[in-house]
Protein backbone atom coordinates (compact mmCIF):
# COMPACT_ATOMS: atom_id res chain seq x y z
CA UNK A 1 0.00 0.00 0.00
CA UNK A 2 3.07 2.45 0.17
CA UNK A 3 3.59 2.00 -3.08
CA UNK A 4 0.17 2.94 -4.03
CA UNK A 5 0.22 5.95 -2.20
CA UNK A 6 3.88 7.05 -3.31
CA UNK A 7 2.64 6.37 -6.97
CA UNK A 8 -0.20 8.40 -6.65
CA UNK A 9 1.72 10.95 -5.27
CA UNK A 10 3.99 11.01 -7.81
CA UNK A 11 0.95 11.00 -10.74
CA UNK A 12 -0.59 13.99 -8.48
CA UNK A 13 2.86 16.16 -8.72
CA UNK A 14 3.13 15.92 -12.54
CA UNK A 15 -0.74 16.45 -13.45
CA UNK A 16 -0.44 19.55 -11.35
CA UNK A 17 2.70 20.68 -12.89
CA UNK A 18 1.35 20.38 -16.49
CA UNK A 19 -2.50 20.77 -15.73
CA UNK A 20 -2.96 22.89 -12.94
CA UNK A 21 -6.25 24.02 -11.43
CA UNK A 22 -7.89 25.13 -14.81
CA UNK A 23 -10.50 28.20 -12.99
CA UNK A 24 -13.57 26.41 -14.75
CA UNK A 25 -12.90 22.89 -13.46
CA UNK A 26 -14.99 22.23 -10.34
CA UNK A 27 -12.27 22.08 -7.04
CA UNK A 28 -12.94 20.53 -3.65
CA UNK A 29 -11.06 23.45 -2.07
CA UNK A 30 -14.12 25.87 -3.33
CA UNK A 31 -16.66 23.19 -1.67
CA UNK A 32 -14.52 23.32 1.73
CA UNK A 33 -14.52 26.97 1.48
CA UNK A 34 -17.83 27.04 1.21
CA UNK A 35 -18.79 24.71 4.35
CA UNK A 36 -16.36 26.68 6.26
CA UNK A 37 -18.33 29.85 5.45
CA UNK A 38 -22.01 28.50 6.34
CA UNK A 39 -20.66 27.19 9.77
CA UNK A 40 -18.96 30.56 10.55
CA UNK A 41 -22.02 32.01 10.09
CA UNK A 42 -23.35 30.22 12.29
CA UNK A 43 -21.54 29.30 15.03
CA UNK A 44 -18.94 32.32 15.36
CA UNK A 45 -21.29 33.78 18.02
CA UNK A 46 -21.90 33.24 21.46
CA UNK A 47 -19.55 33.21 25.10
CA UNK A 48 -18.67 29.85 23.89
CA UNK A 49 -16.47 30.68 20.31
CA UNK A 50 -13.10 28.21 20.90
CA UNK A 51 -15.50 25.36 21.67
CA UNK A 52 -17.63 26.07 18.79
CA UNK A 53 -14.65 26.95 16.29
CA UNK A 54 -13.26 23.19 17.52
CA UNK A 55 -17.02 21.97 17.12
CA UNK A 56 -16.30 23.34 13.36
CA UNK A 57 -12.97 22.34 12.50
CA UNK A 58 -13.70 19.14 14.06
CA UNK A 59 -16.96 18.82 11.41
CA UNK A 60 -15.26 19.90 8.48
CA UNK A 61 -12.22 17.63 8.90
CA UNK A 62 -14.92 14.68 9.43
CA UNK A 63 -16.84 15.41 6.16
CA UNK A 64 -13.64 15.68 4.49
CA UNK A 65 -11.88 12.65 5.42
CA UNK A 66 -14.76 10.64 5.14
CA UNK A 67 -15.56 11.67 1.48
CA UNK A 68 -12.53 11.26 0.46
CA UNK A 69 -11.72 7.79 2.09
CA UNK A 70 -15.16 6.65 0.77
CA UNK A 71 -14.57 7.23 -2.69
CA UNK A 72 -10.70 6.11 -2.66
CA UNK A 73 -11.73 2.54 -1.06
CA UNK A 74 -14.51 2.38 -3.47
CA UNK A 75 -12.17 3.13 -6.38
CA UNK A 76 -9.48 0.72 -4.79
CA UNK A 77 -12.20 -1.72 -4.79
CA UNK A 78 -13.14 -1.72 -8.15
CA UNK A 79 -9.10 -2.10 -9.35
CA UNK A 80 -6.50 -1.26 -7.65
CA UNK A 81 -5.05 0.84 -11.01
CA UNK A 82 -8.30 2.67 -10.79
CA UNK A 83 -7.57 3.59 -6.90
CA UNK A 84 -4.10 4.72 -7.59
CA UNK A 85 -5.47 7.67 -10.63
CA UNK A 86 -8.15 8.47 -8.69
CA UNK A 87 -6.04 9.05 -5.56
CA UNK A 88 -4.14 10.95 -8.13
CA UNK A 89 -6.53 12.99 -9.27
CA UNK A 90 -7.78 13.97 -5.41
CA UNK A 91 -4.48 14.66 -4.34
CA UNK A 92 -3.63 16.90 -7.27
CA UNK A 93 -5.90 19.39 -5.99
CA UNK A 94 -4.39 19.92 -3.09
CA UNK A 95 -1.06 20.72 -4.70
CA UNK A 96 -0.46 24.51 -6.02
CA UNK A 97 2.87 24.24 -7.70
CA UNK A 98 1.84 24.90 -11.36
CA UNK A 99 -0.51 28.13 -9.86
CA UNK A 100 2.26 29.50 -7.73
CA UNK A 101 4.65 29.78 -10.74
CA UNK A 102 1.79 31.43 -12.70
CA UNK A 103 0.84 33.75 -9.98
CA UNK A 104 4.68 35.24 -9.64
CA UNK A 105 4.69 35.54 -13.27
CA UNK A 106 1.97 37.52 -13.56
CA UNK A 107 3.38 39.64 -11.22
CA UNK A 108 7.00 39.39 -13.19
CA UNK A 109 5.89 40.21 -16.15
CA UNK A 110 4.37 43.86 -15.83
CA UNK A 111 7.06 44.52 -14.12
CA UNK A 112 10.12 43.47 -16.28
CA UNK A 113 7.39 45.75 -18.74
CA UNK A 114 7.75 48.70 -15.88
CA UNK A 115 4.07 48.89 -15.48
CA UNK A 116 3.75 49.12 -11.90
CA UNK A 117 0.26 49.74 -12.14
CA UNK A 118 -0.49 46.31 -13.05
CA UNK A 119 2.03 44.39 -11.38
CA UNK A 120 0.69 45.89 -8.13
CA UNK A 121 -2.83 44.76 -8.83
CA UNK A 122 -1.52 41.50 -9.83
CA UNK A 123 -0.22 41.38 -6.31
CA UNK A 124 -2.67 42.26 -4.61
CA UNK A 125 -4.29 39.31 -5.72
CA UNK A 126 -1.56 36.84 -4.10
CA UNK A 127 -1.00 38.90 -0.71
CA UNK A 128 -3.01 40.49 2.31
CA UNK A 129 -1.01 43.59 2.33
CA UNK A 130 -1.64 46.85 1.05
CA UNK A 131 0.09 47.03 -3.16
CA UNK A 132 -1.16 50.42 -3.67
CA UNK A 133 2.19 52.73 -3.44
CA UNK A 134 4.98 50.06 -3.51
CA UNK A 135 7.64 49.92 -5.33
CA UNK A 136 9.12 47.49 -7.63
CA UNK A 137 11.66 46.34 -4.64
CA UNK A 138 8.64 45.80 -2.45
CA UNK A 139 6.49 44.33 -5.15
CA UNK A 140 9.21 41.59 -5.66
CA UNK A 141 9.37 41.07 -1.99
CA UNK A 142 5.89 40.15 -1.79
CA UNK A 143 5.99 37.91 -4.40
CA UNK A 144 8.85 36.49 -3.53
CA UNK A 145 7.59 35.76 0.06
CA UNK A 146 4.64 34.37 -0.82
CA UNK A 147 6.62 31.95 -3.44
CA UNK A 148 8.63 30.69 -0.97
CA UNK A 149 6.36 30.57 1.64
CA UNK A 150 4.23 28.59 -0.35
CA UNK A 151 6.64 25.82 -1.82
CA UNK A 152 5.83 24.32 1.50
CA UNK A 153 2.21 25.36 2.22
CA UNK A 154 0.76 24.38 -1.36
CA UNK A 155 3.13 22.24 -2.56
CA UNK A 156 5.21 20.20 -0.06
CA UNK A 157 2.97 19.63 2.76
CA UNK A 158 0.43 18.19 1.05
CA UNK A 159 2.67 16.06 -0.56
CA UNK A 160 4.06 15.03 2.66
CA UNK A 161 0.48 13.96 3.95
CA UNK A 162 -0.54 12.15 0.75
CA UNK A 163 2.94 10.28 1.30
CA UNK A 164 1.76 9.77 4.57
CA UNK A 165 -2.09 8.29 4.53
CA UNK A 166 -3.02 9.06 0.51
CA UNK A 167 -5.38 10.82 -0.32
CA UNK A 168 -7.54 11.49 2.74
CA UNK A 169 -4.82 12.85 4.64
CA UNK A 170 -3.97 15.47 1.82
CA UNK A 171 -7.96 16.53 1.60
CA UNK A 172 -7.33 16.88 5.46
CA UNK A 173 -4.58 19.38 5.57
CA UNK A 174 -6.34 21.33 2.35
CA UNK A 175 -9.17 21.67 4.68
CA UNK A 176 -7.07 22.44 7.72
CA UNK A 177 -5.11 24.95 5.49
CA UNK A 178 -8.42 26.61 4.16
CA UNK A 179 -9.59 26.58 7.69
CA UNK A 180 -7.07 28.69 8.74
CA UNK A 181 -6.96 30.93 6.03
CA UNK A 182 -9.99 31.81 6.47
CA UNK A 183 -10.97 32.11 10.44
CA UNK A 184 -7.41 31.50 11.90
CA UNK A 185 -6.96 35.34 12.46
CA UNK A 186 -5.66 37.35 16.02
CA UNK A 187 -8.54 39.82 15.88
CA UNK A 188 -12.03 40.11 17.58
CA UNK A 189 -13.90 38.26 15.34
CA UNK A 190 -11.86 34.89 14.98
CA UNK A 191 -9.31 35.22 17.45
CA UNK A 192 -11.12 32.55 19.52
CA UNK A 193 -13.44 31.11 16.84
CA UNK A 194 -10.16 30.14 14.98
CA UNK A 195 -7.63 29.24 17.22
CA UNK A 196 -8.14 25.49 16.99
CA UNK A 197 -7.76 25.75 13.11
CA UNK A 198 -4.45 28.14 13.49
CA UNK A 199 -3.13 25.61 15.97
CA UNK A 200 -3.52 22.58 13.55
CA UNK A 201 -2.03 24.08 10.64
CA UNK A 202 1.08 25.08 12.55
CA UNK A 203 1.08 21.09 13.92
CA UNK A 204 0.41 19.99 10.33
CA UNK A 205 3.11 21.87 8.48
CA UNK A 206 6.10 22.11 11.02
CA UNK A 207 7.66 18.87 9.52
CA UNK A 208 7.15 19.66 6.05
CA UNK A 209 8.32 23.27 6.43
CA UNK A 210 11.68 22.66 8.20
CA UNK A 211 12.32 20.17 5.43
CA UNK A 212 11.52 21.95 2.55
CA UNK A 213 13.73 25.20 4.09
CA UNK A 214 16.61 22.17 4.64
CA UNK A 215 16.14 21.03 0.89
CA UNK A 216 15.97 24.68 -1.05
CA UNK A 217 19.58 24.91 0.49
CA UNK A 218 20.58 21.64 -0.44
CA UNK A 219 19.86 21.77 -3.77
CA UNK A 220 20.34 25.66 -4.77
CA UNK A 221 23.78 27.19 -5.52
CA UNK A 222 23.92 30.97 -3.92
CA UNK A 223 26.42 33.72 -5.43
CA UNK A 224 26.42 35.20 -2.50
CA UNK A 225 27.06 32.88 0.94
CA UNK A 226 28.94 29.60 0.96
CA UNK A 227 26.70 26.74 2.64
CA UNK A 228 27.70 26.70 6.01
CA UNK A 229 26.80 30.97 6.26
CA UNK A 230 23.21 29.67 3.76
CA UNK A 231 22.36 27.15 7.11
CA UNK A 232 23.38 29.59 9.44
CA UNK A 233 20.90 32.11 7.93
CA UNK A 234 18.30 29.51 7.66
CA UNK A 235 18.28 28.64 11.30
CA UNK A 236 18.55 31.98 12.45
CA UNK A 237 16.57 34.34 10.94
CA UNK A 238 13.26 31.44 10.16
CA UNK A 239 12.36 32.15 13.86
CA UNK A 240 12.14 35.44 12.99
CA UNK A 241 8.77 34.99 10.74
CA UNK A 242 5.57 35.67 12.91
CA UNK A 243 4.10 32.25 11.77
CA UNK A 244 6.19 29.64 13.62
CA UNK A 245 6.34 27.54 9.72
CA UNK A 246 6.74 30.04 7.05
CA UNK A 247 9.97 31.51 8.30
CA UNK A 248 11.79 28.50 6.80
CA UNK A 249 11.07 28.73 3.29
CA UNK A 250 11.47 32.47 3.55
CA UNK A 251 14.67 32.30 4.84
CA UNK A 252 16.35 29.57 3.01
CA UNK A 253 15.15 31.95 -0.44
CA UNK A 254 16.54 35.02 0.88
CA UNK A 255 19.93 32.92 1.73
CA UNK A 256 20.27 31.34 -1.51
CA UNK A 257 19.31 34.61 -3.08
CA UNK A 258 21.81 37.30 -1.33
CA UNK A 259 18.36 39.63 -0.44
CA UNK A 260 16.85 40.53 2.52
CA UNK A 261 12.79 39.58 3.43
CA UNK A 262 10.55 41.03 5.73
CA UNK A 263 10.49 44.90 6.49
CA UNK A 264 7.19 47.00 6.50
CA UNK A 265 4.08 46.08 5.45
CA UNK A 266 0.06 47.96 5.37
CA UNK A 267 -2.87 46.11 6.14
CA UNK A 268 -5.91 48.24 5.19
CA UNK A 269 -3.35 51.30 6.13
CA UNK A 270 -2.37 49.58 9.29
CA UNK A 271 1.74 49.43 9.57
CA UNK A 272 3.21 45.89 10.26
CA UNK A 273 6.88 45.46 10.70
CA UNK A 274 8.38 42.14 10.38
CA UNK A 275 11.61 41.25 11.34
CA UNK A 276 14.34 40.61 8.30
CA UNK A 277 15.51 38.02 7.15
CA UNK A 278 18.53 37.51 5.03
CA UNK A 279 21.63 39.48 4.32
CA UNK A 280 20.66 42.49 1.54
CA UNK A 281 23.78 41.56 -0.88
CA UNK A 282 21.52 42.82 -4.03
CA UNK A 283 18.09 44.62 -4.07
CA UNK A 284 15.13 42.95 -5.26
CA UNK A 285 14.60 42.75 -8.95
CA UNK A 286 12.29 40.97 -10.98
CA UNK A 287 14.81 38.51 -12.37
CA UNK A 288 14.49 37.12 -8.11
CA UNK A 289 10.77 36.25 -9.03
CA UNK A 290 11.74 33.43 -11.67
CA UNK A 291 14.62 32.92 -9.23
CA UNK A 292 12.34 31.65 -6.81
CA UNK A 293 10.27 29.91 -8.86
CA UNK A 294 13.19 27.95 -9.77
CA UNK A 295 14.11 27.05 -6.32
CA UNK A 296 10.22 26.36 -5.53
CA UNK A 297 10.52 23.20 -8.72
CA UNK A 298 14.28 22.09 -7.64
CA UNK A 299 13.01 21.40 -4.21
CA UNK A 300 9.54 20.42 -4.68
CA UNK A 301 11.02 17.75 -6.95
CA UNK A 302 13.96 16.52 -3.81
CA UNK A 303 11.34 16.51 -1.67
CA UNK A 304 9.52 13.91 -3.70
CA UNK A 305 12.39 12.13 -4.55
CA UNK A 306 12.95 12.56 -0.26
CA UNK A 307 9.45 10.75 0.12
CA UNK A 308 9.90 7.83 -2.21
CA UNK A 309 13.35 6.80 -0.23
CA UNK A 310 11.22 7.32 3.34
CA UNK A 311 9.08 4.63 1.44
CA UNK A 312 11.71 2.34 0.56
CA UNK A 313 13.05 2.56 3.78
CA UNK A 314 9.85 2.32 6.07
CA UNK A 315 9.30 -1.02 3.36
CA UNK A 316 12.28 -2.24 3.98
CA UNK A 317 12.28 -2.21 7.83
CA UNK A 318 8.62 -3.60 7.99
CA UNK A 319 9.73 -6.60 5.84
CA UNK A 320 12.70 -6.98 8.62
CA UNK A 321 10.30 -7.70 11.52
Amino acid sequence: MIYHHLLAVTLAFFLDLIIGDPPNWPHPVKWIGSMISKLDRTFNEGVHKKRNGLFMLALVLTTVVSLTGLSVYLAYFIHPLAGILWEAVVISTTIAQKGLKQAGMEVCHPLEERDFPEARLKLSYIVGRDTDALNESEIVRGTVETVAENTSDGVTAPLFWAAVGGAPLAMMYRAINTCDSMVGYKNDKYGQFGWASARLDDIANYIPSRLTGMLMLVCSKSRHHDLKARWRILFSDAKKHPSPNSGWCEAAVAAILGVQLGGLNMYKGVVSDRERMGVPHVLLEAEHIPKTIAIMHRSSLLFLLMLWLGGAAIDITISWI
